[in-house]
């Protein structure tokens, strides 16, 4: 399957924020974004041109569909996925892809980053409601259970992640560090979502 295999830290600069694709790194000093926040290239940090209303548009596109590290066709489905379902299209497109597996297990703690979250799920590591599941993007329900195989559990790259985060970081989730579970108790509503993007801008980018 295509995937991105480029420096990761490029992506993170070309849209001047930090999308959180690097793990561990990406909450240090070590993070290029606190030295080097312009784009990537020789003359990243002398580019002073106006973007145009598509520019801007693409920007805000590219900026979520990196966060989920996802490519442009899959991108793209979830658009028109959310667009045929009812209500704001915007808010269905971000629900749609805070259910992803591999977004669920990241944002649980069980992995750094969903690059590694992905790595975690296609190795078989993940089960869903006792089953194993190795599809990233399998999107779950409401009160889908989340755990880690009895075989991974001493893997020390999750018990490494888990120590970032706190029991209740997310209200639509739910995780019990004892057993390396989770619970996926809502789709999560957009205002609650910690994703900083404009999703209207890329609702009139793909209306065009």
């Amino acid at each position: 399957m295509a995937r991105y295999t480029d420096s990761v830290c490029k992506l993170c600069r070309r849209e001047k924020q930090k999308l959180f694709l690097k793990g561990q790194k990406c909450f240090t000093d070590k993070c290029p974004i606190e030295s080097r926040n312009f784009p990537p290239g020789q003359h990243g940090s002398s580019r002073r041109a106006k973007i145009s209303e598509y520019g801007v548009q693409l920007r805000e596109k590219q900026k979520i569909k990196r966060s989920y590290g996802l490519l442009e066709t899959q991108f793209r489905n979830y658009f028109e996925h959310a667009n045929k379902q009812k209500g704001i299209t915007g808010d269905n497109l971000v629900k749609i892809l805070e259910s992803r597996l591999d977004n669920v297990v990241y944002r649980l703690g069980f992995a750094s980053s969903r690059k590694q979250a992905r790595q975690l799920i296609r190795h078989r590591h993940l089960m869903v409601n006792e089953h194993i599941v190795d599809i990233p993007s399998y999107l779950l329900s409401a009160g889908d259970i989340i755990k880690i195989r009895e075989k991974s559990k001493k893997m020390d790259s999750i018990h490494g992640s888990l120590k970032r985060v706190k029991d209740s970081t997310y209200s639509w989730l739910q995780i019990d560090k004892a057993t390396l579970a989770g619970t996926f108790l809502q789709v999560p509503e957009r205002a609650d979502v910690p994703l900083n993007a404009n999703e209207q801008l890329v609702i009139e980018l793909y209306s065009k």
